[in-house]
């Protein structure tokens, strides 16, 4: 048996943030939450937002105390910033990180019992349903606005965790390019490449079947011929990313991802590193080590890059090929090539162990040893 669980709706193109204040009324909601973070407010992209709801005269309260990396403290304070607010739903503006903060606050809020943020590591017994919440992304790259999962830091075990519930995910998703209009270039590359990990290591994962290969073939088609375009500030491309990573999402939210994630999480929780480069630089080489799990699907991924003649390649070329071109795309959108200036000598033992125990690693096609993860860090360093 496979399940899918979608979002209930979702808009797509320039502009369709407009629609918000007709979902929230549509719903007989009362008080937002604008959940968000510091960055957005100042550069005026939360505003954007909020002059929707002001626009429709529904009340709101802003709450932005957020990290990159959300951590268990950012997600208490949200929780007793809700309670304090009297809102009934939140509105997340934001990437992963606003999105996934949201997320564990409105499942907190209607299962009190798992007030230990701890708790809802890997697939936690909640009974209900998180408090409504309506998505806006910001950046082309997570897709949390259409995901189960979300990921939150434990600073004191220097660690991050990730929580997998059907009832956390979004009712609604905003996705308007035009809010992603503000992202550097180095934000929209890593976040384009994040999207592009979600898709290929979604195809390879373990659990993968006919609907999200559908879904993951074409994210790979749309963020290999938009993510330059994207980078370069070209409206095509940031129209073609924020469609790409969404249909990405569709897909490996429902089979799950692999160890450059595990990796990547590894990286995020002990340096703080942006997940989207941490996955970057991390991908064509964890591709290398799983290729020859992968059985025919390397073709598919190298056509889908782009890559041409791959139905007469031997199973060596096109593995080949599809590594080579994720990392020309890497490369071509000004991502390190390396670790070196991310990771200590004296660290790879603590992070390939935190690689092991993540809830990623086992959907990968191959099952790693810790040794193994262990050298892979090396070979990027």
């Amino acid at each position: 048996m496979s399940r899918i669980v979608l979002n209930e709706t979702g808009y797509h193109g320039a502009g369709s943030v407009a629609e918000l204040a007709g979902e929230i009324k549509r719903r007989a909601l009362g008080k937002v939450f604008l959940c968000t973070d510091p960055d957005l407010i100042r550069f005026g992209v939360t505003q954007k937002v909020a002059a929707v709801l002001e626009g429709a005269g529904i009340p709101y309260e802003t709450f932005s105390g957020i990290k990159p990396n959300p951590t268990i403290e950012n997600v208490q304070d949200g929780v007793a910033a809700f309670k304090a607010s009297g809102a009934d739903c939140i509105v997340a503006v934001g990437g992963g990180s606003s999105i996934d903060t949201a997320k564990a606050i409105g499942i907190i809020i209607a299962n009190p019992e798992f007030a230990d943020v701890r708790s809802l590591e890997g697939v936690a017994p909640t009974k209900h349903p998180s408090v409504p919440i309506l998505a806006v992304p910001t950046t082309a790259g997570t897709a949390a606005e259409v995901t189960i999962n979300y990921v939150i830091t434990d600073v004191q075990k220097r660690r991050k965790f990730v929580c997998v519930d059907v009832h956390d995910i979004p009712i609604v998703a905003i996705v308007d390019s035009d809010l992603m209009a503000t992202m550097p270039a180095s934000l929209t590359a890593a976040t384009g490449m994040d999207a592009l990990t979600h898709a290929i290591e979604g195809y390879i994962t373990k659990a993968a079947w006919e609907m999200t290969d559908m879904f993951h073939i074409k994210a790979i088609e749309i963020i290999a011929r938009s993510l330059r375009a994207a980078v370069k500030g070209e409206k095509a491309g940031r129209e073609g990313m924020a469609l790409g990573q969404y249909i990405a999402g569709m897909g490996f939210s429902n089979v799950g991802l692999g160890i450059v994630h595990s990796m990547a999480h590894a990286l995020g929780a002990l340096y703080d590193t942006p997940h989207g480069v941490a996955n970057a630089i991390l991908l064509p080489t964890v591709m290398e080590y799983n290729a020859d799990a992968t059985g025919e699907k390397y073709r598919d991924i190298a056509a889908a890059m782009g890559v041409k003649g791959t139905e007469t390649m031997t199973p060596a070329e096109y593995r080949k090929a599809a590594c080579d071109a994720v990392r020309r795309l890497a490369e071509d959108v000004g991502i390190p090539r390396d670790l070196k200036e991310i990771v200590r000598e004296e660290d790879v033992a603590f992070l390939a162990e935190s690689a092991m125990a993540d809830a990623c690693r086992p959907g990968n096609p191959k099952d790693p040893t810790v040794e193994e993860i262990a050298a892979l860090y090396r070979k990027l360093m």
